[in-house]
Formats: C-alpha cells, sequence, structure tokens
C-alpha cells in the first residue's frame, strides 16, 4: 500500500515542479543544433500580418548566419500577429531594422530574416524590449499561393488566349515585315533622343516642379484672384449684350471701311503715284533741309552758337545780348577826334597811343593831321591853347539831363572840352 501511495506523491511532485517552473512541453528542452544567443541576448517584438506556420523555436537569422530564435507568437487585438525574437546580444541591428519571413528550401523550414533598411539610411540600434513594426516587416511567397496562380493559367485561364493572340499576331504581321523593321528603327532612334536629352529632361521636370511648388506656396492668392474674378464676371455677364451690339456695331464699320477702301483704292494709288516725285525730291533735300533747321528757329544765329549766347551785364547797368562777344562803344566826340587822325598820305584813319595825346586837351581845328593838339608858348612862356570847335547843325536844340530848360544851343550837345560856337 505504501508503494502505490509514494509513486503518486512522486508523481504530483513532479507535475507541480514542472508548472512552476514553466514547462511548455517539447519546447522548453534545449535541442541541438540552434543559434548561440550568448551571455546577454536581448529581446525584439516583430508584427506580422501573416506568418504562415512559424512555430516556436524557428530560427533567427542575419545574412543567412543564425544569431537567435523565435520565443513565441501570439495574436494581437487587431489581428496582427506578434512575434517574439530573442537575439545574440553580440549582433548590431538599427533602429529601423526590417524584418522578412523566409523559407531555407521550397519545402524547408520557416525562419525570420533581420537586415539593415535598404532603401534608407541605418539610424540607431536596435534594443532591447524594440518593436519592428508592421510596416517594416514582410513575407516571401508561399510555393501553395504559386501552385494555385499557375493552376488559373493553365486550368481555364489565360492559357487559351495566349494561343489566339499569338495566332491573330502573326496574321497581323504578315507581309508587314519591313514596315514593322523601318517602325521599330525609328522608334529606336526615337528612344535614343530621348536619352540623348535626359538632362534636359531632368531640367524640364524639375523646372516644372518648381512651378507646382511656387503655386502650391502661393495657394491663399489663386483663391483670393479665383474669387476676386467672380464679380467681374457677373459684370461682363450681365453687359453681354453691349458687347454683342458693340462687336455688331464694329463688324459693320468693318464692312463699311472695306467698301471705302475698294471704291477709293484707284484714285489713292493714283495720289500715290503724284506724291512719288514730291516725296523723292524731299529725300533729295532731306540733308539742306536738316540743316536749314538749326537756322530757322534761332535766326540770325545757328543753334550751333546758342550755347554762346548769354545775357551779360552791361557797364552802363542795363543788360544787353551778347554771343561770343564784348564791345565796347565810347561815344565821346572829344576822346574819338582826339586819339583818331587821318594819315596825309594814304587818307587811312589810324588810331594814337594815349601817350601821343598831349596832356588832356583835344586836338585843335587844323588841316590834317593840324586837328592834333599841339602846345604852343606864349609871350611870357606860358603856353596857351585853345579848344576845338565842330560845324553846327541847324535846328538841333537839346536839353541836357538835369537841366529845368532848354539851356543847349541849336548845334551839337554840349561836352565836357567842347565847345559849340
Amino acid at each position: 500500500m505504501r508503494r502505490p501511495w509514494r509513486r503518486l506523491t512522486a508523481l504530483a511532485a513532479g507535475v507541480l515542479l514542472l508548472s512552476g517552473c514553466g514547462f511548455r512541453g517539447a519546447y522548453s528542452f534545449s535541442l541541438p543544433g540552434g543559434a548561440d544567443l550568448g551571455e546577454d541576448p536581448y529581446t525584439v517584438q516583430v508584427e506580422f500580418l501573416d506568418v504562415l506556420d512559424l512555430v516556436q523555436q524557428s530560427a533567427v537569422r542575419v545574412a543567412d548566419v543564425p544569431v537567435g530564435r523565435v520565443e513565441k507568437v501570439t495574436l494581437d487585438d487587431d489581428w496582427t500577429a506578434v512575434v517574439t525574437l530573442t537575439v545574440n546580444g553580440d549582433v548590431e541591428l538599427p533602429s529601423n531594422a526590417v524584418a522578412a519571413i523566409q523559407q531555407s528550401s521550397l519545402l524547408g523550414e520557416k525562419y525570420v530574416e533581420l537586415a539593415a533598411p535598404g532603401n534608407e539610411e541605418p539610424e540607431g540600434r536596435l534594443d532591447d524590449g524594440a518593436l519592428i513594426p508592421l510596416e517594416r516587416t514582410n513575407r516571401n511567397v508561399e510555393v501553395e499561393e504559386l501552385l494555385g496562380a499557375l493552376s488559373l493559367v493553365l486550368n481555364g485561364g489565360g492559357l487559351a488566349q495566349l494561343q489566339t493572340i499569338n495566332q491573330e499576331l502573326g496574321q497581323a504581321l504578315e507581309g508587314r515585315e519591313s514596315k514593322i523593321r523601318d517602325t521599330l528603327s525609328e522608334l529606336d532612334t526615337f528612344i535614343g533622343g530621348l536619352d540623348e536629352q535626359k538632362a534636359e529632361i531632368n531640367r524640364a521636370l524639375d523646372s516644372a516642379n518648381r512651378l507646382a511648388s511656387t503655386l502650391a506656396d502661393r495657394t491663399a492668392t489663386l483663391e483670393t484672384a479665383l474669387d476676386t474674378i467672380g464679380p467681374g464676371l457677373d459684370v461682363i455677364n450681365e453687359q453681354r449684350d453691349l458687347l454683342v451690339s458693340m462687336l455688331e456695331s464694329l463688324a459693320r464699320l468693318g464692312d463699311v471701311g472695306t467698301r471705302v477702301i475698294r471704291q477709293s483704292a484707284a484714285n489713292t494709288v493714283e495720289d500715290l503715284t503724284l506724291l512719288q516725285p514730291i516725296l523723292t525730291q524731299l529725300a533729295a533735300a532731306g540733308p539742306d533741309l536738316a540743316g536749314s533747321l538749326q537756322l530757322l528757329i534761332s535766326y540770325p544765329f545757328p543753334d550751333s552758337s546758342l550755347s554762346a549766347l548769354n545775357y551779360r551785364k552791361a557797364q552802363t547797368g542795363g543788360y544787353a545780348l551778347f554771343t561770343n562777344m564784348t564791345a565796347t562803344l565810347d561815344f565821346d566826340l572829344s576822346r574819338l577826334l582826339c586819339r583818331y587822325v587821318i594819315d596825309p598820305t594814304s587818307g587811312a584813319l589810324e588810331e594814337l597811343d594815349p601817350q601821343d595825346v598831349a596832356g588832356d586837351e583835344c586836338g585843335v581845328a587844323g588841316t590834317p593831321p593840324g586837328n592834333q593838339r599841339r602846345p604852343s608858348s606864349g609871350g611870357d612862356g606860358s603856353s596857351t591853347s585853345s579848344t576845338f570847335t565842330v560845324p553846327t547843325l541847324p535846328d538841333d536844340v537839346v536839353q541836357l539831363p538835369g537841366a529845368d530848360s532848354v539851356t543847349g544851343t541849336p548845334g551839337l550837345p554840349q561836352f565836357p572840352g567842347v565847345e559849340v560856337p
């Protein structure tokens, strides 16, 4: 009696021991040939849309080298499969690593392949407890799926249609081999031209992209313009009848103009023919006409001298208009008659130097050149002088400036040093 009880007690103790240690059947035993997890492995969770027939203890590989194993496969609340992996701690993977379910051979086992992303730069490091999301996972094509797709083609699928297409294509190309060859040659030339202009095409696409970006940045402005143009279109729609009437009137004006031109064409041509000689002579006189215009406006001075015309203040206090000249006019007769003499030999008018004139006295009357003042000695040794006289002009009575009455005598106006008889 004691022996059966001992056996039952040992069996119960073994069951409790196994249940307390998390016994999972055959998966709890270490099998030979598995991956070396090292002393400090880390755990990674991977989401898959379909894990196929992936099971626990399946291999985890990096570059086809075993680096871990599958610990468990669970189903998430959103019907996504979550696979927990244990990876050797010496294996470094980026935080954006990708995962895929692969098959070792056509009928081989499934395993999980980990790798760096192929379409972007690796970032960070995959740490313990990291999650590889669903968008970075994939699986291979199953043999069953491949055979099923092939059966659709073979069993009443598109295989019979391929034979029909082949026959129709042969009939269409029969007798047109040369044209098809020429077409292919032209297509090859066209493709070659596109390849040579690849840079220009890329530049055009880049320009179109920049234009699209500019339009996208100015979407608000375009919307405002489209909203603003609505009232303008409404005004044009309201004035549609007026616009139509204006266009009809313009059409009638065109008809009238055409009729007038047709009726007056002969007269217009004749007038132009008669005008041709005039225009020819006018063109021939063009240079002279252009030159005469320089003198026409600024007569008597050419326009080239206008820059030299200046208003200058005269010595008397007034203003005068000069053109590149400076003149001093002296109307003092005593100075004129004293400084200018007539050469008795040649009869020419000569100007005397101021030092040749004796003192401030004017010249004396006499036969030329005796009209020049000559000093004469008196009996007492003193010099005597006589004044120069000029003939009077009849009926010439002059009132000197500042006088209250006529103080002059008939003849010339009185000048200092000049006596008028």
